[in-house]
């Protein structure tokens, strides 16, 4: 058999199994395609690939267990759009008794995590993707250790590809260890990576407290999303600080994390803990470990039942043709439907999101492009009932292959303060995206086939 015979005979092999393996999976038409053009113009690499990053949903006996929040409150609110599909996803119910602050600034993020830390008395549990070894993390790091050396249980569990230079050289965490505390990486990739599941990632942030403080958000540490200066090209972010009964369901999702990556059983203790405000908040995880799309279906559910308002705000912005459909619905509906991006933020995400964001804005829907540092925050504002606060950003590697964690917050309080926030960024933001040249455009487009990993 000749190199050509060869290479043809693979192809062809390589594109039925591949075919067959997805249809088993019941996948969607356009992932179907992706993957077929991606194997047809890159065969060899993308068959390998495929069954490295092609798994969504974690299948086997021995994986990480399906997520199921009990939560600790039965309490009932007037059902919304979100609050009814969530409940029939078996979602943990509204809380009523939350205290919320939000901080959109860096130096302000960092006290407000350095002044938790230092209070705490029994635990602080930490969940990032990324954890840097800058300056500011240095000093992060030497107040963990000396909790742990006080006996307060500390717990880091770090995402192994998002910080995979600390990975690779965990000198850093020695000391910390060594006084007690646990540092441990979720999938390490160097441990037999295709049991691992490589590219489903732990993209949440939870920064927990003695089991009933917790800060979430966007806002991962690293010295460009927070620190004790002023920072330059600081990114624009934001955090939230949460007391209250929807605590427990962050609890909840970070034992379940760390018993997975450590295969050790956490106790967790239940606290009747209430906030003095009265914040409604539906805490709702995604990915994987999710039994279905609890998440990805509320969104589709909110878009279509608006009848005011849709602003997004999303760093990367690489939707599947629903959703991005429902938008475009909801605006001939004659919503006002906004998206907030940054100019720019990587190379192949701003190719990615271009042709996305052209239909978007040829439908009628206003594109504005923050003219600032790098815009990481993630939030979607949906009339005056919710606002969406979180790790997720409006692409499939959001939706559907990381394993996430979002706040809906039914509160006019916090709704009417992020509606300001977000009327702030608009007056530095340009709105509309530049015309592409005819080479631009074709690049935009042809990057869609690559789209479901985006």
């Amino acid at each position: 058999m000749n190199a050509i015979t060869f290479y043809i005979v693979f192809l062809v092999a390589a594109q039925v199994v591949t075919m067959l393996h997805m249809l088993y999976l019941r996948r969607n038409h356009s992932t179907i395609l992706a993957w077929f053009m991606v194997i047809l113009l890159f065969p060899f690499p993308a068959f390998i690939l495929y069954f490295i990053f092609g798994n969504r949903k974690i299948r086997q006996k021995s994986k990480k267990k399906a997520l199921i929040l009990h939560g600790q409150y039965q309490t009932q609110s007037a059902l919304n759009p979100i609050e009814t599909l969530l409940e029939s996803h078996s979602i943990s119910p509204v809380t009523m008794h939350n205290d919320i602050q939000l901080c959109f600034e860096g130096m302000e993020a960092y006290t407000l995590l350095m002044r938790e830390i230092l209070n705490a008395k029994e635990s602080i549990w930490i969940s990032t993707f990324i954890f840097r070894n800058d300056s500011t993390t240095k000093i992060i790091l030497e107040a963990l250790t000396r909790k742990a050396s006080q006996g307060v249980d500390i717990k880091l569990l770090i995402d192994a590809a998002g910080s995979y230079l600390l990975y690779l050289w965990q000198r850093p965490l020695q000391a910390l260890r060594n006084a007690g505390g646990k540092a441990v990486f979720f999938m390490p990739i160097l441990r037999d990576p295709f049991k691992n599941y490589i590219n489903l990632r732990n993209h949440r942030k939870i920064y927990l407290f003695d089991g009933h403080i917790v800060l979430a958000g966007g806002m991962n540490i690293a010295e460009e999303y927070l620190g004790p200066n002023p920072m330059k090209k600081r990114w624009i972010d934001m955090m939230f600080r949460m007391e209250g009964e929807a605590v427990f369901s962050y609890v909840e999702i970070f034992a379940a994390d760390f018993e997975y990556a450590t295969e050790k059983k956490i106790l967790i203790k239940k606290r009747l803990t209430q906030g003095v405000e009265q914040n409604a908040v539906q805490v709702v995880p995604s990915g994987p470990d999710m039994a279905n799309d609890a998440l990805y279906e509320t969104l589709l559910s909110a878009i279509h039942s608006a009848v005011q308002k849709i602003w997004i705000v999303s760093p990367y912005f690489v939707p599947d043709e629903t959703i991005l459909k429902a938008l475009m619905i909801a605006k001939h509906k004659g919503i006002d439907v906004k998206l907030i991006a940054p100019r720019t933020s990587n190379w192949i995400s701003d190719l990615g999101r271009s042709s996305y964001m052209r239909e978007a804005e040829a439908s009628g829907i206003e594109i504005f492009l923050y003219n600032g540092n790098m815009l990481h925050t993630k939030a979607i504002l949906f009339d005056d009932y919710a606002v969406m606060l979180g790790s997720v950003n409006i692409d499939n590697r959001s939706l559907f292959l990381n394993y996430e964690v979002v706040s809906f917050v039914y509160s006019e309080r916090v709704i009417v303060r992020m509606e300001e926030w977000m009327e702030n960024l608009l007056t530095h933001s340009t709105k509309g995206i530049k015309k592409g040249s005819v080479k631009r455009v074709i690049l935009e487009n042809f990057m869609r086939i690559f789209s479901p990993q985006l």
